[in-house]
């Protein structure tokens, strides 16, 4: 019995150590982001709001207002907003 409560306990040991570990990384990554966007490296997609990098290649130029884009997806759900408001690309 006293086995079982060592086990147990070891294995939450464990389990509270990845998964602290895991969470250090993602709040690592995440300021990292932050400090990039900040710096100008990386500008917020406009459709889904995720952080690419400021010389994507997948892009829209309105004017002198230049969009870049996640993913090609990201582009044509934005290009059909623009269009449905009445806006030309």
């Amino acid at each position: 019995m006293l086995k079982l409560i060592i086990f147990i306990a070891a294995g939450f040991l464990l389990y509270k150590l990845i998964m602290g570990d895991q969470k250090k990384k993602m709040d690592q990554k995440k300021h990292q982001t932050e400090e990039m966007a900040d710096s100008g490296e990386m500008v917020k997609d406009p459709v889904c709001g995720t952080y690419v990098s400021s010389d994507s290649d997948i892009r829209v130029k309105q004017g002198d207002t230049v969009y870049r884009f996640c993913s090609y997806e990201c582009r044509d759900a934005f290009l059909e907003k623009q269009e449905g408001s009445g806006g030309e690309s």
